[in-house]
């Protein structure tokens, strides 16, 4: 019985330390919605307290940082004037780089991007990496190059009037990544599927839409919803949120909700999020949407569950199974009930900034960063507003924070920080 005691404290507190001890290995984390369940993260910090180290970045972009383990993976653009992009991997303890590898040239800025945007994501063994120019490649931890692809050259140069900026999407031993376009091409958008091992393509499937004029084109990245004993991929841009099967792309179904009038220039950045048997799904403000999850055909009129006229543009929203945290570009906060999309709070305002990153949810708190300041601002989750810290870098921001091992990294135009200590 003693013996039998002893293994079963060992589990739990094995379970235990799994549970608080969170890798980032996509851009929306652990659960691919922006939620952590970490405890006890820091909620105040300067530039010289509460700081780990931080390590010096050749200069901006929206790439989130991935974490795993010892290790933390960035897509950067070089600040040569080649116009290059790398992977780096960074020692997580001391913040120093352990390897840089080469992903291509050709970077350059559209509007508030550069080619470096989309985010790694690794699976503790590998690391894949999606450039703004259409270089996709895969290495392992040690950094061995494994195979590349070039989207452009195999399938047509992409379209988005400002740039490609679509993370893949890690699930099973696949790639799922998404090309939707049409500003600047006639080329059909397109949802593809990439074994992870060898780099081909194992399914590539045309998304078609009624989306006009720049309106075809997005800047989302795909996730997961899982159902009872089903899987699904998640799509949403071109004037729709799409659910596609993971085993060959065929579309299961479809809702045409984000763009009501047809508008020409409702291009979308936000992502779709799934959380408590709910899909969220941004479109350029107005309406931000709630669908109902197991549909199958067209599912406008009968999974559309609530429509919000106040959402976001750029920063994708969070939930935490009970309501969704919705910031928007000019850092107005609002709360919803997560089943009806009745407004619990707001509009509440934060220290005013524009707001690109996206907002992150950990221990029952939200934290999220501006964009011009660096500021990221700590309110309390649930029905009633409470702002608990504000901490300012004065560094440009467009990455969204991760959070791993007690620790928020945070990318700015000058650092790639790391705010409190590695729990141990």
């Amino acid at each position: 019985m003693r013996h039998r005691s002893s293994a079963a404290c060992l589990l739990l507190l094995l379970t235990s330390a799994t549970l608080v001890a969170d890798n980032w290995p996509q851009w929306r984390g652990p659960s691919l919605n922006g939620v952590s369940t970490e405890s006890g993260l820091p909620i105040k910090w300067t530039t010289t307290q509460g700081i780990a180290w931080k390590l010096k970045m050749p200069g901006f972009s929206g790439s989130t940082p991935i974490v795993w383990g010892d290790r933390i993976f960035l897509n950067v653009a070089t600040a040569d004037r080649s116009g290059g992009l790398e992977l780096w991997a960074v020692d997580r303890n001391t913040g120093q780089p352990v390897w840089k590898r080469p992903l291509a040239g050709g970077n350059h800025q559209e509007r508030k991007q550069n080619m470096s945007s989309p985010s790694p994501v690794t699976d503790g063994e590998h690391v894949w990496v999606m450039t703004g120019v259409g270089i996709l490649k895969a290495f392992d931890f040690s950094g061995r190059e494994i195979w590349t692809r070039d989207l452009q050259r195999d399938h047509g140069p992409f379209g988005q009037n400002w740039g490609y900026a679509s993370s893949p999407l890690l699930h099973t031993n696949s790639l799922f990544v998404e090309v939707l376009h049409g500003m600047k091409t006639r080329a059909p958008s397109y949802v593809m599927r990439i074994d992870t091992q060898t780099g081909k393509t194992v399914w590539r499937v045309e998304r078609p839409t009624r989306a006009r004029q720049e309106s075809p084109d997005a800047y989302t990245t795909p996730t997961l919803l899982r159902y009872g004993d089903k899987t699904e991929i998640v799509v949403s841009g071109g004037d729709a949120v799409t659910g596609h099967d993971p085993e060959n792309g065929r579309e299961l179904w479809r809702a045409d909700v984000l763009n009501p009038s047809n508008d020409g220039a409702y291009r979308i950045v936000a992502s779709p999020v799934v959380a408590g048997g709910m899909i969220i799904a941004p479109s350029r403000n107005n309406p931000l949407v709630g669908l109902r999850t197991g549909g199958s055909g067209d599912v406008s009129r009968s999974h559309l569950a609530w429509k919000f006229a106040r959402g976001p543009d750029v920063p994708t929203p969070v939930s935490d199974g009970t309501y969704v945290y919705v910031v928007t570009d000019n850092g107005i906060v609002y709360c919803l009930d997560l089943k009806t999309g009745a407004t619990v709070y707001g509009p509440v305002r934060l220290p005013s900034d524009d707001y690109s990153a996206s907002p992150v949810l950990a221990d029952g708190k939200v934290y999220v960063t501006s964009e011009n300041r660096g500021m990221t601002s700590v309110f309390r989750a649930g029905p009633k507003f409470e702002l608990l810290a504000t901490n300012t870098f004065d560094e440009y921001c467009l990455s969204s924070p991760a959070i791993s091992d007690g620790q928020i990294f945070i990318r700015t135009s000058a650092y790639l920080w790391a705010v409190g200590e590695r729990r141990r």
